[in-house]
């Protein structure tokens, strides 16, 4: 672990050869560039955090590599482009990419069949929330906060009976509220403000 120090400039392309690594925390630093190719042939790592930097580019197809990978850590930085490796990775369950510039939608979050938390506030993904959603059923917590995610929330949702948090607010959601959220019997924090949704709020809530 090197977080939380005042290290600069990119991460070298040595840290490649470090094979054995299970767990490389580089967070809360001021990092630049990408990260690079060689890291992705640290087949043993199993958690990954780069948080709080000023990393950027695409995250590669090489990162599907990582096979042994459970935790993703990429929160506070400038990633841009599609999430569609991420999700590639059944191995992963908790996923952090919030605040930084992905695109392209989330879709493909039905493929990571392991998934228990995903924090992904704060991106510009744009679509809507699939359907497909309600067979994570390990999922613990989910935000999309502030994604500009539209259409309505599926009423699939009440599959997800282990949910504790779920947040969606500050997008352009429409319909109504489902009545479904009400079987999510172990939800403590539901946040759903400044959308579009009508109706009224269900009495099964």
């Amino acid at each position: 672990r090197v977080d939380n120090n005042e290290l600069g400039g990119v991460v070298p392309s040595a840290i490649g050869n470090l094979t054995n690594l299970e767990i490389l925390d580089l967070g809360e630093n001021q990092l630049t560039g990408e990260i690079p190719t060689e890291l992705y042939n640290l087949t043993n790592l199993e958690d990954l955090r780069v948080d709080n930097n000023e990393l950027g580019g695409v995250v590669p197809s090489a990162i599907g590599n990582l096979t042994s990978l459970t935790k993703l850590i990429l929160y506070g930085n400038q990633f841009t482009g599609s999430i569609d490796n991420i999700c590639s990775m059944s191995s992963l369950t908790y996923v952090s990419i919030a605040s930084n510039n992905f695109t392209g939608g989330i879709d493909c979050i039905v493929d990571m069949t392991n998934l228990s938390y995903i924090q992904a506030w704060g991106n510009e993904f744009g679509g809507e929330i699939p359907s497909g959603i309600g067979n994570l059923t390990s999922l613990t917590e989910i935000d999309f906060t502030q994604c500009q995610l539209s259409g309505s929330i599926p009423s699939e949702i009440e599959n997800l009976t282990n949910l504790i948090g779920l947040y969606l607010s500050e997008n352009q959601l429409t319909g109504s509220i489902p009545s479904e959220i009400g079987n999510l019997t172990n939800l403590t924090d539901l946040r759903l403000y400044s959308n579009q949704l009508t109706g009224s709020i269900p009495p099964e809530i």
